[in-house]
């Protein structure tokens, strides 16, 4: 099944075309990497499909549905959850407050005490978000996003800025979600790209220059040379 759809999506921002005519879908449960080098459109791409920003041309289905001018709570109410590439959350309110105002919001079944418990942050409940280190951080968001009981979630470049040790803690986290939750994810680390992803769809000057499994995204001489380079040798 298809949860995620993209038809011949372009923007451009005056004179300056960010993506042209993309299209690729995503299937239920699989974890999807979308690579490129910096202003390749991706975050744009995300930022269409959450709804935030409409295309010039194209349209998006969700779970089947045409979501092209839907703004979006209601894409989300269909089960589309994001995060963004700077943490979004209450900062001056403690970790328990922010879980507990997320599943407040969302009409969420879930419990705060379980959901903190299953991450190791349970100790940390009554410290503000604010105090918390940005790999803490990052995971937050990411609960957040699973309060509202998502079908897909989107994930704008979350190891950015991040130690080593973070990258590995988040990597795990994202790792161990639900194979019922299907996964859209932005990266530039390869080692968490290749950790991680199924498929992997790489972004140049707004277009799909291809797409593949690791393996064949590794060996694909055009990718070597638009992004990947050597590095992708030592992965």
């Amino acid at each position: 099944m298809k949860v995620l759809e993209i038809k011949n999506i372009s923007k451009n921002f005056g004179g300056v075309k960010v993506l042209q005519d993309v299209s690729f879908f995503v299937n239920s449960g699989e974890r999807r990497a979308i690579i490129g080098p910096n202003g390749a459109g991706k975050t744009t791409l995300f930022n269409i499909i959450s709804g935030t920003l409409k295309p010039n041309t194209g349209e998006i289905f969700l779970f089947g549905e045409n979501v092209i001018k839907f703004p979006p709570y209601r894409r989300a109410k269909l089960g589309l959850a994001r995060t963004f590439q700077k943490n979004n959350l209450f900062l001056g309110l403690s970790l328990l407050d922010n879980i507990n105002l997320a599943l407040r919001i969302n009409n969420s079944s879930f419990n705060s005490r379980e959901i903190l418990k299953n991450w190791d942050l349970w100790n940390k409940r009554k410290v503000r978000v604010g105090e918390l280190s940005h790999g803490e951080q990052r995971q937050v968001e990411l609960l957040l996003a699973l309060a509202q009981s998502p079908k897909l979630i989107i994930l704008d470049e979350p190891t950015a800025g991040m130690s080593p040790l973070e990258t590995q803690m988040i990597t795990k986290m994202v790792a161990s979600l639900p194979p019922e939750i299907t996964i859209l994810i932005i990266e530039h680390d390869m080692e968490v790209v290749f950790n991680l992803a199924d498929r992997i769809t790489v972004l140049h000057y707004g277009q799909i220059l291809c797409e593949g499994n690791k393996q064949e995204i590794k060996s694909n001489q055009q990718v070597k040379d638009v992004y990947l380079g050597s590095a992708c040798e030592e992965v």
